[in-house]
């Protein structure tokens, strides 16, 4: 469900796909190719969340911030990710259920491993692969294998949505204003 909030409606491109299962709300803008897949919900009461393109948001995960959030092109935020960050450079994986906190800035080409804590205002450098509970960049950086997962990722999700799309299943129409 795309919902208005205080005058703001969210912005989702015409190739853009969301399900109606999900809940995008206020200031929003999802780009060309991106998806919000079932049971996620994004947030954007009091602050902006913008989505670059190719950008997934698989299985219920949250998207909140106390501040403007981005999440550059090619970016995949696994099942079950809760994440506050404040801007996800391009082609970064978030895994499955990773928890990111407020203030948080991810350089491109990184992975958050599955399950992953980041605390409060981290900042990870480019081809950053961070593991653990608090989390940490390990000292072996992400590789062309890496980024090549990352990248084909979201792709196929982009596929899959384009698929949905054909099917008549989601939708990006505003239900009113809330």
């Amino acid at each position: 469900m795309i919902r208005s909030y205080q005058g703001k409606t969210p912005k989702v491109h015409p190739t853009a796909w969301v399900s109606e299962a999900a809940y995008v709300v206020g200031d929003v803008e999802i780009g060309a190719y991106s998806s919000v897949w079932p049971g996620s919900v994004i947030r954007a009461d009091t602050i902006k969340i913008t989505l670059g393109e190719y950008v997934d948001i698989q299985d219920n995960c949250v998207l909140h911030a106390d501040s403007d959030a981005i999440y550059e092109d090619y970016v995949t935020l696994g099942h079950g990710v809760i994440s506050h960050a404040k801007h996800i450079k391009t082609h970064c994986l978030i895994g499955n259920g990773a928890t990111i906190n407020d203030g948080v800035i991810l350089g491109e080409h990184s992975i958050i491993a599955s399950g992953a804590v980041v605390l409060e205002r981290q900042e990870f450098g480019p081809n950053s692969f961070v593991v653990g509970v608090p989390a940490a960049a390990r000292e072996a950086p992400t590789n062309e294998r890496h980024h090549a997962m990352i990248r084909r990722t979201a792709e196929s999700y982009a596929r899959k949505a384009q698929l949905f799309k054909e099917e008549g299943l989601g939708g990006a129409e505003v239900d009113g204003a809330g």
